[in-house]
């Protein structure tokens, strides 16, 4: 593994790649989020502000998890 690699995988993701990457709209993702379903979002500023992020690695494992529906909703 590259450097690139490491870095790939730790990067921050904000809200408009997040919903790319998940295909989860922003209310989904914060129900999931509170069930405790999905990855928590981290503070960019801990000292104040409301910008949030995702870690990449925490996202992919995410979609990495969930079941595959095909379009006749079969698994």
């Amino acid at each position: 593994r590259g450097l690139g690699d490491v870095y790939k995988r730790q990067r921050l993701v904000r809200e408009k790649e997040r919903q790319l990457i998940t295909q989860l709209s922003r209310t989904s993702a914060w129900n999931l989020e509170q069930q405790g379903l999905f990855p928590k979002r981290r503070k960019l500023n801990p000292s104040g502000g409301t910008a949030v992020c995702w870690l990449y690695s925490e996202l992919m494992e995410f979609v990495n998890s969930r079941e595959v529906v095909n379009s006749k909703g079969e698994y």
